[in-house]
Order: C-alpha cells, then structure tokens, then sequence
C-alpha cells in the first residue's frame, strides 16, 4: 500500500534522511522517501493499513521538523508478482487489456521479458479485489503462474525445454516410420500418432479459446490450419507443419530464456547472503535485508559487499565493474566508503553497513533495472497495438480467399489450401517478441557498463538526439578549483612563493572551494596559523599571517581596504587578489578546469551525428567562453542563476528536434525534470541523481555519453531491422501464399523461423564494446 503527501516549509535538504530514518523505523513501514526537490513525501506500507497508522505517520515526520505541513494527495496501492508459464508476448497484452478492465484498476503493466506483472489503483483494495486480478489473469492464460514478488520462482524452462525436445523427437520418429510403412493405413495411423504427440497441448489450448470466444489465438489458428490440411486430404504436410511450428518454438523459447538470463544475470548485483560478526565474534549467514545499520560484516576475497559500508581496518581492492562499468579495480582503505554490489578482489575485510538494504545503491539499482522495461518505447508501443489488428486482418483476408475465388472459379480445395497458409501466418510472434526484447537487451547491455536507463522509452528518445546540453561544473569540468597562474604586480618585494605560502596559510581558513585551492596550491606548514580572520560574503578574506596583515579577494574588498590596483589590472570572478600591509601584491587566478576526456566525448558526440553541444553555466561570461572555446562547444550561457537554467534550456528545446540535457543530478533537478532526456552523472552512491534522471550514468567518466548514445542507436537500428525483416517476409509469403506459390512450409518459417532470427538479431545488441 502506497501513500503520499506534498509537504510545505521543508527548506533543509539535510533534513531528508533524518526523517526517511525516523519513518522506516515505524513497524509496518516497507520504505520511506522524501523528494526535497519535488517537495514529496512517499512512504509504502506492508500490508493494508487503516487512518490511524498513516496518521501516525504524519506525526513521526513533523517531531523532526514541526513547522512541516503534510497535504495528503490519492490514497492507491499496488501489486507486484513475479510470473511464469507465458511463452506468447501477445498473450501478455491480452493478460493486460482483461485486468485493466476490472473496475478499480488505475494501470497495469506485463513486462514479458522481465517476467513481472504490475498493477496500481488509485485507491487501497482489499485482498479480495486482488484475488480477483489474480483470478482474471489465470482465467485469460490458463498456463499462466503468478508468485509473490519476494518469492523468486524456480526456473521451470529446463525441464520444459527437455520435455519438449523429447516429445518432438518422438513425434519425428512416428513421423518417419509413417513415411516408410508400406501399408497406407499404418502411414496415415502413424502420422496421426505424430501429430497428437507434437501438437496436443496446441490442440487443448485452442478448444478451451473457443470456449472462451478467442478465435485470433495462435494455437486456435495453428490447429485450424493444420487440421484443414488434413480434411482436404494431406496428413502428412499437416503433422509436418505442426512438427515444424512446435520445432520453431523450442527453439524460440529456448533463445528468448538464455538471453533472458544472461542479461538478468549480469545485472544481478544483489547477494544471497551477508556473514554477520557478532558481538562474540562468530560469524553467520544471513539475508541482506535483515542486516540492520551499524552491523558488521565480513566479505571473504571474491564474494559482493552485500551491503553499504565503511571499511574497519586494513585495505583491499575492490571490483566495481558491474556497477559503475570501470574496468580497473579500485584500492580502498580503512575508512574508506564501499558501495554493495563491490568484488572485493583482495584480503578478508570487515565493514560497518551504513545504510540498510532497502536504502542500499544495489537495492536501488536493481529496482530501477526491474522496472525499467515495463517503461515501454513507443514502437514497442505501437508494433503491440499492430499485433492486435494485424491478426484479425490477415485472417479475414484467408477466408476472403477461401470462398470468394471459389464462388467466382470454383476448385474449393485449392483456394481452401491458400487460405490455410494465411492462416499460419497471420500469428505477429516475430514482431511482438523480438521488439521488447532490442529493448530489455539494450537496457542490459547499458547496465553492464554503468548506464542505467529507467525504461525503452528512454533509450529510444535517446537514439534520436541531435542536440545535447549540458551544465559546465561537475559535468563538462571537475568541479574541483585549482590555481593555473600567478601575476605578481612590480615592484612587489614578495615572491611567487612566498605571496603563495602567505596566502595559503590564511585561506586554510576558510571551507570555500576557491579558498581550499589556494591553500592546496600554497602552504603545506600545518604548524603555522592566520589570527584575526574574518571572511566577507561574496568578497574575499582578511586576517594576519606572521605578523602581516592580508587582505585576498575580489577587486570591492580591495577597494574597501583602500588597496591601490595598477590601472592594467583585469579583474574577473576567477581571480583573487593578493594584498599584504596595505600593498598590492598581485593576482592568483583560478580555474574549473575541464574533465579528463570532456574534449573527446564531445568530439564523439559530433562523429554520432549531434548537430549542437550547448554548456549552461553559472560562472561569469568570460569563464563560461573559455571554457567552451577550449572544449570546442558551439553555444553557450554564462552567469545563469539555476532557474535561468530551466529557461535557457527551454529556448534551446524550442529551437531543436531532440533535445537531452546532462548534469550532476544534484542541483540540476529542475532541468533535469523539463528535459525529453534528462543524464545524471556520478549516480553511484547518489540517491539524487538516481532519482531525477531518466538515464543515471554511475561514474563520472564523460565518455560514457558517447557510449549510451552507440547503446541506443544500435538498439534502434535492431529494432528497425527485426520490424522491416518480419514484415518483408509476411508480407512476401502472403503474396506467394494468395498465388499458390507458397506452401504451409513457408508460412511457418514466416512465423517461428522469423521470430528465432530476429531473436537471435537482437542479442547482437549485447555484442561489441560500446565505447567505439
């Protein structure tokens, strides 16, 4: 059960966890979240609650801060279960429209590839309500097994695949004594044997649709097919094509399963267990989830960190590849902050976990990764509602060819036969499977590499972007200040490196990002100390320093201090001005200086067809020119306070086709939020960008755009291959089929061989490196 509330007066971002903590310790609360940003309170219960536990609730949340006001929005609730049983993605869009249909339900998503159903209500149901979901989408697809989300079910594929391949194996042996049995009777007896083996459970499954009125399903039109074959006297081309079509879905089940699992598998990040250290120090296996805060663990050379920690004592390597796609492992020390999902590649270390497991990067990641493909793309939006009119179509134009020609020229055989090989082909398999499939592949592939996409919806709107924006500090540059120059003014008796030390002695003084450059870059005398520091808002600092009296900042706090600058001297927000004892001693100038690669990235995103690089920065004209000169960007605006941010990028939206914007995820949320495509970089441990982004990028690596947009247009490109290739091909063996030229033969290649090649097309998308 979910509930959320739109919560006023909360001005302290800090303040969030605080009461994320408070809330998740309440019994009955399953998980806590408090958007600052979106100013939105979120917190889902175990079971149904009544008013006052979510009364409670309020209360919990205001003791951390009181002057909160909490405004309830709709109460809904929702489901989510793990599912088996579904071989036919057209199913899954049928098992959709019969729940969507019940009253009460807000949405419900099939996600085929992903084997999840979920369904959400604009308002708490009871269990007899879901009973009744659960109960209509057995009813729909009778194979069809639904397991609690928290229960994974066991994977049945490999005994299904084994009794499968067994039966088809008998039934081509039935198939071949028939072929050779020299009496007729026995050849016809011998091929019905056949049929039956290979073809009972289509048989079962179309006579329970009839009953149910589902005369477009692909079982119903198989067996129509096949036995209109034999009614007009070829039995064995009607067990031969039903050999042939059971032949194609084993094979299609069985590749949609191993790509099934080799993408799930390798984003699986999460651990079976966690080895706890007790107070006594004995060690013993326990689940991730009932590992509490504080806790200690212990990871053996090999295993994950199955949870967020920091490091006790020692150091080691650790592997986060999986996680942020970096392919050099990582040395951490005692102290030293490890994400869960992390190989730990050396010695047995000790953590302390610091978040529990709901809060932990890997539970927020795998949760991202499992919804992400009920997030459909809009062709796979459309090629569902083509399946849904392609199938009635080419069925009413089979038994337009079954009696129209044989009114006009008659021959009901022939023209019957035609309409029979309308019929195989009318099933969109190949179309409904292989789409969401480039999709759930290139999701994956992008995880592999540290490239989180919330959904195909993104990744496609991604493949057509042709202008991207991007915030300058903590995205095109380091963030990080450090001092590039020093003009000393003449006649000054100081030199570089004494002016550097002074400097660097009082601006230890100060926790300003300019004023740690200064200090790094001058003195290293841990000893020494500046008296008398006051530091002025937006100016500079002033203090003493051995004796002297140091005045460093802008060009107003020299003036205030009466400081006499050389008329040549140029003044601008990335500099600081030095004076001691009234003098003028000269000028330390600052910089942001671009990302290792940023250059690069940029030039590839060029090489990839991006019309337009834009950089929003908040620094004076002058920095933000610089920097996008050196950098090699075609447009970009200076000294934009954060909501300039959000129309500027607006103005350039208006102007452009495709437009993604690319920040930190942090400060960037509100045009994050406005962007088609919004990137966060540096997700790994930031709760924040994995929230406001569309696509989280883990690392900081700016190369790794490039490579999501390689990811994508691949996957575009595939999807447009499978799409061209299966409707080619129908169509093709349509046209033959309405001619007499092609047989029951063809037309099931047309369906199950296609669909096996345009799966097997699709798996290409987790081949290659993407950052080439």
């Amino acid at each position: 059960m979910i509930r959320t509330w739109e919560v006023e007066n909360l001005d302290c971002a800090s303040c969030t966890a605080e009461i994320e903590h408070k809330l998740s310790l309440e019994t009955g609360v399953k998980e806590a979240r408090l958007n600052f940003m979106a100013k939105k309170l979120t917190i889902e219960s175990e079971h149904n609650q009544d008013a006052e536990f979510w009364k409670n609730l309020e209360h919990v949340a205001k003791s951390v801060r009181p002057e909160l006001v909490l405004q309830s929005q709709t109460l809904s609730d929702s489901r989510t279960w793990r599912i088996d049983g579904l071989d036919c993605a057209s199913c899954g869009d049928k098992v959709e429209r019969a729940i969507a249909a019940i009253e009460g339900v807000s949405s419900v998503t099939l996600d085929f590839m992903g084997k999840r159903l979920t369904v959400k209500t604009a308002e708490a149901k009871s269990e007899a309500f879901w009973n009744t979901v659960v109960t209509t989408a057995k009813k729909t697809e009778q194979d069809l097994m639904l397991f609690n989300e928290a229960v994974k079910p066991s994977r049945v594929s490999s005994p299904w695949l084994n009794l499968h391949l067994a039966r088809l194996v008998f039934s081509f042996s039935l198939l071949l004594v028939g072929f050779f049995a020299s009496d007729p009777l026995l050849t016809k007896l011998f091929i019905i044997a056949s049929y039956l083996a290979s073809g009972y459970d289509v048989l079962l499954k179309a006579g329970r649709n009839i009953l149910k009125g589902k005369v477009f399903d692909e079982n119903f039109l198989m067996s129509i097919a096949s036995l209109g074959a034999m009614a007009i006297g070829d039995f064995s081309e009607g067990a031969a094509v039903m050999l042939f079509y059971q032949t194609g879905e084993f094979f299609q089940k069985a590749a949609v399963d191993t790509s099934r699992r080799s993408i799930t598998d390798a984003m699986n990040l999460k651990s079976e267990f966690a080895r706890l250290v007790s107070s006594d120090t004995s060690v013993q296996k326990v689940s991730p989830e009932e590992v509490s805060v504080g806790s200690t663990l212990r990871i053996l050379n090999g295993e994950k960190f199955p949870l967020d920690g920091r490091l006790l004592y020692g150091s080691t390597s650790i592997d986060t590849k999986s996680l942020t796609g970096e392919s050099l492992p990582r040395y951490v020390e005692a102290g030293s902050e490890v994400l869960s999902g992390s190989l730990n590649l050396g010695s047995v270390v000790d953590i302390e976990v610091t978040k529990p497991y709901n809060e932990s990067t890997v539970s927020k990641i795998m949760a991202l990764v499992e919804d992400a493909s009920s997030h459909k793309a809009p062709t796979e939006q459309f090629i569902t509602k083509f399946a849904r009119y392609y199938t009635p179509v080419v069925v009413t134009l089979a038994a337009m060819i079954a009696i129209i020609p044989t009114l006009l020229v008659g021959n009901f055989t022939l023209w019957l036969y035609r309409a029979l090989v309308f019929l195989v082909i009318s099933c969109p398999c190949a179309l409904v499977i292989s789409v969401p499939l480039a999709y759930f592949a290139g999701i994956g592939k992008s995880a592999r590499y540290g490239l989180l996409v919330k959904g195909g919806n993104y990744l496609e709107a991604l493949s057509r972007i042709d202008t991207m924006v991007f915030d300058k500090t903590g995205t095109l540059t380091k963030g990080e200040f450090s001092v590039v120059s020093v003009s000393l003014s003449e006649g000054t008796p100081f030199t570089e490196e004494e002016a550097s030390r002074l400097i660097g002695i009082l601006e230890r003084s100060s926790n300003h990002p300019i004023a740690k450059a200064l200090a790094s870059y001058g003195s290293k005398e841990e000893s020494v100390h500046a008296s008398e520091v006051t530091e002025l808002s937006g100016r500079g600092i002033v203090g003493k320093v051995e004796g002297k009296t140091l005045v460093a900042g802008n060009e107003l706090l020299m003036q205030e201090y009466g400081i006499v600058l050389p008329s040549l001297e140029i003044q601008d927000d990335s500099s600081v001005l030095l004076a001691i004892d009234g003098e003028y001693v000269g000028r330390f100038s600052i910089e942001d200086t671009p990302k290792q690669g940023a250059k690069e990235a940029l030039k590839q995103l060029k090489s990839l067809g991006v019309r337009k690089t834009v950089m929003l920065s908040g620094d004076s004209t002058h920095v933000a020119k610089s920097i996008a000169g050196e950098l090699g960007l075609d447009e970009f605006y200076g000294e934009l306070l954060p909501d300039q941010k959000v129309e500027a990028f607006s103005k350039i939206e208006r102007n452009s086709e495709h437009t993604a914007f690319v920040g930190d995820g942090i400060n960037d949320a509100p045009t994050l939020a406005r962007a088609k495509v919004g990137i966060a970089m540096g997700g790994a441990g930031s709760d924040a960008a994995i929230e406001a982004a569309d696509i989280v990028i883990m690392t900081d690596d700016i190369l790794a755009i490039p490579m999501a947009l390689r990811i994508a247009r691949k996957t575009k490109r595939i999807v447009v291959q499978n799409i061209s290739f299966a409707l080619g091909v129908k169509l093709v063996t349509l046209v033959l089929g309405a001619l007499g030229i092609a047989t029951m033969w063809w037309a099931v290649f047309a369906d199950v061989g296609v669909a096996f090649l345009a799966i097997l097309n699709s798996l290409r998308i987790l081949l290659g490196n993407p950052s080439r």
